[in-house]
């Protein structure tokens, strides 16, 4: 029996060791990738989180794996942000800013191609992650509109949009240099989105379902 739980507490040092292995690896990668893009090498994005390449391929099967994971991590991320504002924030257009910012905060528009790269968006898993993020999100425009501070012609896609183009590298510039004016240039984009509006948009509100849309 002391053998038995000698022998389980000797496990357990290396499970927790393997998890935070994890844990590096998938933060490697999603800075790698926000800098890079889906092709850095794999031993690049070991030696970043400072294991070895067997440690890495044992917890990842291969890029497209190791991209899922961290394409569902960022999209996990950001919806947790949303419910945070939402629960934390008293004024309902606050609550959208501190969203749209601390979604910037996880770069989506550097990472977005891994959503498409890494996702089978009918997965049941994908399926139920982007429902949970549209339901919230669409949750904080709902109640900024409703408590007229939000203007009415603009839907979650419109949102979504302007996050990530926001978000992207400049072209022919570090991906780094996003950094200076991303949240600079977001403020500016979410005072446009305050009511009243001054002026007509063209065309219609965009759907999150059409974001989808290859």
């Amino acid at each position: 029996m002391g053998g038995m739980a000698t022998a389980e507490r000797r496990g357990q040092p290396a499970r927790v060791d393997a998890t935070r292995n994890r844990e590096r690896i998938i933060a490697a990668a999603r800075e790698a990738f926000v800098e890079q893009g889906p092709t850095v090498p794999l031993d690049a994005i070991a030696h970043r989180a400072g294991v070895g390449n067997a440690t890495l391929y044992r917890h990842f099967a291969d890029r497209h794996e190791l991209i899922h994971v961290v394409a569902s991590y960022s999209l996990a991320r950001i919806t947790e942000q949303a419910e945070s504002a939402l629960a934390e924030e008293t004024d309902a257009f606050e609550a959208l800013r501190r969203f749209v910012h601390r979604a910037a905060d996880e770069r989506v528009g550097a990472l977005c191609s891994l959503l498409y790269e890494g996702f089978d968006k009918n997965d049941p898993h994908v399926v139920a992650a982007r429902l949970r993020m549209e339901a919230v999100v669409t949750e904080l425009m709902d109640n900024a509109r409703e408590s007229a501070q939000l203007r009415p012609d603009v839907g979650i896609g419109d949102l979504m949009v302007a996050i990530t183009q926001l978000t992207r590298p400049v072209a022919g510039t570090a991906c780094v240099h996003v950094e200076r004016f991303m949240h600079r240039h977001l403020q500016i984009f979410l005072d446009g989105l305050r009511a009243p509006a001054r002026s007509e948009l063209s065309g219609t509100a965009v759907t999150f379902e059409e974001l989808e849309t290859r």
